[in-house]
């Protein structure tokens, strides 16, 4: 399968294969204004649109019954500004692309997430963000970008021209119209050092905020049913580079944290009462390492062990709370979770429908294999992490509605009036938004 989430006859399956959609039409346009007279036409058909990217949502955001835009066509760079620091891509660029496309001139995003096999707008229309203390997540580096309204017509935002948008549609849900291109604030390339090693869960827990304020990035992995976890410090470095070696990187990040790693997925599932045994062995299969690289290369890694995930942004201060309460429910459960759980940090931005919308945030996901039974596991750590106000990643598995949205999101009614503006017919709507932004 690519990249590209897709099925047979017609019906589109996305990454984690739980969601699926048969579209009346699809449309591959090459130009934005190609796109505008697909948006036209679906308009005058009575057919709703939406626009797809690589699938790696885990909600139906993406899903239609309508014209589903595929935007392989709309790829590359149009254009880098030296003097502004910035880079124009179209929508449809995978992150991969962008980023090699960087390197080769010397330069590079600020922060990234920890895999780049997403399209630009898909990633950013979602809130896809890493892990940082100063730096956001992809849409917070957004300068400018420019949609495809529901009349059809072309619109450019920044924080000059069409503020009012620009404030909102960095994160878009696919709900204000259609993302052409993006222009993104970019730097000289850097080299960061990575510093992975093991810590005890109890460790961790009590000296997060030190870890937080010490390092530009960190973020770690506990292994559920341990005292264990992985973590990860990336720090800015006058270097010399000093990249995993290729075996290394190939046993370390290919056969341990893929091949072992979904090998532990299938014993897990046809064993559930080995899965705590497996997790001790998993959570000490990777040991410390140092290594200094370019950002994209110390960012990101490849995931091929495909699964489902629920991640909730809670503000920064309840992180530790919010994960013992999570670790205690598991140990008083007869859950068994052969996937560990994934710890990162944002700071407040100022995007109306951004997880970190005016508040420092700690991001806690839940993850497990695809085609396990989830929804036990996933409604137990929701209800954790909506006690603590948590806002749920809009591509990741959430059940959460308009009502429970306009309560922690100060923003929303602006999101919401925007959208009435801009798509008063909802041309853009499917049953996702319909749920999380009302009707």
């Amino acid at each position: 399968m690519s990249s590209t989430a897709s099925g047979k006859n017609g019906t589109w399956r996305n990454w984690g294969g739980n969601v699926s959609a048969r579209p009346a039409r699809e449309v591959t346009p090459a130009s934005a204004e190609e796109l505008a007279q697909a948006v036209r036409r679906a308009a005058e058909d009575g057919l709703k649109v939406k626009a797809v990217g690589t699938g790696h949502s885990f909600t139906s955001i993406a899903a239609t019954d309508g014209v589903l835009i595929r935007p392989q066509l709309l790829t590359g760079i149009r254009n880098i500004d030296r003097d502004a620091m910035t880079v124009t891509v179209e929508a449809g660029t995978p992150l991969k692309r962008l980023n090699l496309a960087l390197a080769r001139e010397g330069l590079s995003l600020t922060n990234m997430g920890d895999i780049m096999e997403q399209t630009v707008a898909g990633a950013t229309s979602t809130g896809t963000h890493g892990t940082g203390r100063e730096s956001g997540s992809t849409a917070a580096q957004i300068r400018a970008l420019e949609l495809v309204t529901a009349d059809g017509s072309v619109l450019t935002s920044s924080p000059e021209e069409n503020p009012d948008v620009f404030a909102a549609a960095r994160i878009g849900l696919g709900a204000l119209g259609i993302v052409t291109a993006i222009t993104f604030a970019v730097e000289p390339v850097f080299l960061l050092t990575a510093r992975e090693e093991p810590m005890t869960f109890d460790r961790v827990t009590r000296d997060f905020d030190e870890l937080w304020a010490e390092n530009e990035h960190f973020e770690f992995y506990w292994f559920p049913h341990t005292g264990s976890t992985n973590t990860k410090r990336n720090n800015r470095s006058a270097g010399p580079e000093r990249p995993v070696g290729r075996f290394k990187a190939w046993f370390e990040d290919e056969f341990l944290s893929n091949g072992v790693f979904q090998a532990a997925q299938w014993i897990g599932r046809a064993a559930p009462p080995a899965v705590p045994a497996i997790a001790r062995i998993s959570s000490k299969a990777l040991s410390a390492r140092t290594y200094t690289d370019i950002p994209y290369k110390v960012f990101t890694s490849p995931r091929r062990v495909r699964f489902v995930e629920m991640e909730y942004a809670v503000p920064r201060a309840a992180v530790v709370e919010t994960l013992r309460e999570l670790k205690s429910m598991l140990d008083r459960s007869n859950l068994r979770v052969s996937f560990p759980v994934e710890v990162r940090t944002a700071p407040a931005d100022d995007i109306a429908l951004s997880t970190a919308a005016g508040r420092d945030s700690g991001y806690i996901a839940v993850h497990l294999a695809k085609g396990a039974p989830y929804q036990r596991y996933f409604t137990a750590a929701e209800r954790i992490f909506t006690a603590h106000e948590g806002r749920p990643h809009w591509g990741k598995v959430h059940t959460r509605d308009a009502e429970y949205f306009a309560g922690v999101y100060p923003r929303f009614g602006e999101f919401t009036a925007l959208r009435d503006r801009l798509d008063p017919d909802r041309l853009f709507q499917n049953d996702y938004l319909r749920r999380v932004l009302g009707a």
